[in-house]
């Protein structure tokens, strides 16, 4: 990763990201426009693609249907009682109904259709917007190979059937295929914001593994990590998981610094001649990242890092592109897996790929591209015939093992980043790591 001498100076000197963190406010008026672009003008395509011309979607208050969820208007923060959305598209007229079976209009952009005083049962009122627009399919979220796409409980399921007329019983299909491709689809603002969210990612990596935060010798992994908590919660935006920072070091001083400093591998005493690794992502505007780099730690005597380092990085990136250049509109995450890890091996590497869709949740629905222990496949719908299409984010997470005769052991370049899969083909949301951070940091990192 390679960052401007400019942004640099004022990322040192203010201790600031390079994009701005919006407040409350704006970010409510920030989401809710996208969602009213969304149901506007992806919805009706997808549910075209998906022949499902109505979608009912059902969630009690906290324990919301995942899909239904990422509906909700900036000042939801969870479903009311129990809410009811309808979506119905009328393909001839190109339109598309957004109500909502509940007893308020959730936000702006969906209309209550129920008048309690007038009908004062709640599934009697679905059923009749039902019986009103005669659906050929109704979509609901039952699923089982995607989990994102289960959202519909069985209390909520079974009453829907005990009241839905009989003459629609067969009319009922999974949404699920609607419902991933409504979480994995990205749109061109998403995309524009995706491109700050994964900024401010890597800015608070910088940060974290300079020494601003660390002081060799004395530092922990657990400081670094706790730093990037709280470096988060500063900005004002949250993690969507917890952290983890780790080292990889010679076989003789991993043992002797591991048991002589700190007594445990979850937290360690970063010393000069470490490589360092952090696995770290935000939640910032409904959307996530997910993120490792690599940094190294000089000795006294050194102004870069070693060249077997330098050189297993670029074997890292090379295993990336064996990937990404697989990544070909309707092939499953299962071909895409064997044809790259096949290539890689074939060029002396040795890789394992755990890629995963990445957006409105960061272990996001859409196709997997391999799982750390299912390096022949994800014998599931997701990778084993779920096929990639465009305008959707991954994770590209990776690694490559390489032998370090002088540290006389094996170690493991592990990287994530963000990238995007587009009508154009793939590309990386904001960079990737091309060069070892190191630190302390040297001139030519810091464009002086």
């Amino acid at each position: 990763m390679k960052y401007t001498s400019l942004v640099l100076f004022f990322f040192f000197t203010f201790n600031l990201t390079a994009q701005q963190i919006l407040p409350e406010n704006e970010r409510a008026k920030v989401v809710d426009e996208i969602l009213a672009d969304k149901f506007n003008n992806l919805l009706p395509g997808l549910m075209d693609k998906a022949q499902i011309d109505m979608w009912v979607l059902i969630s009690r208050e906290y324990n919301e249907d995942p899909v239904l969820k990422t509906m909700l208007p900036a000042k939801w923060l969870n479903a009311r009682r129990r809410t009811i959305l309808v979506f119905y598209r009328d393909q001839a007229k190109n339109t598309i109904e957004k109500l909502a079976v509940a007893r308020y209009n959730v936000g702006k952009n969906i209309e209550s259709a129920w008048d309690k005083e007038k009908e004062p049962n709640q599934w009697k009122r679905l059923m009749q917007l039902i019986e009103e627009r005669n659906p050929k399919t109704i979509g609901l979220n039952f699923s089982k190979d995607h989990n994102i796409a289960d959202g519909l409980d069985k209390t909520d399921y079974d009453e829907f059937m005990q009241n839905l007329p009989k003459e629609f019983t067969n009319k009922i299909v999974s949404a699920e295929q609607l419902a991933v491709r409504w979480i994995e689809t990205r749109t061109r603002r998403e995309m524009i914001i995706y491109d700050q969210l994964v900024d401010i990612t890597h800015d608070i990596i910088a940060e974290a593994f300079s020494e601003k935060v660390i002081t060799p010798g004395v530092t922990t992994t657990s400081e670094v990590v706790w730093w990037m908590r709280q470096k988060v919660t500063d900005l004002g935006i949250e993690t969507w998981f917890h952290p983890t920072v780790d080292v990889q070091r010679t076989s003789e001083e991993l043992v002797s610094h591991l048991y002589s400093f700190s007594g445990s591998p979850d937290d360690m005493i970063i010393m000069p001649g470490d490589l360092l690794h952090c696995d770290f992502g935000i939640t910032y505007l409904r959307m996530n990242t997910d993120c490792q780099e690599l940094a190294y730690i000089l000795k006294p005597e050194e102004t870069k890092a070693p060249d077997f380092l330098i050189e297993g990085l670029k074997d890292g990136n090379r295993v990336q592109d064996f990937l990404t250049d697989n990544m070909i509109t309707g092939r499953t995450g299962n071909e895409i897996l064997a044809k790259s890890l096949a290539e890689a091996k074939a060029a002396g590497l040795r890789p394992s790929i755990y890629t995963h869709p990445l957006g409105l949740y960061g272990h996001s629905a859409g196709t997997t591209i391999g799982m750390w222990d299912s390096q022949g496949g994800v014998m599931k719908d997701d990778g084993e015939n779920y096929p990639l299409n465009p305008n959707t984010v991954y994770a590209i997470e990776l690694n490559t093992t390489i032998t370090i005769p002088e540290w006389k052991r094996d170690i493991r370049i592990m990287l994530e980043e963000a990238g995007f899969y587009g009508e154009d083909g793939f590309r990386y949301v904001n960079g990737r790591q091309t060069e070892l951070l190191l630190i302390p940091r040297v001139k030519s990192q810091l464009g002086n």
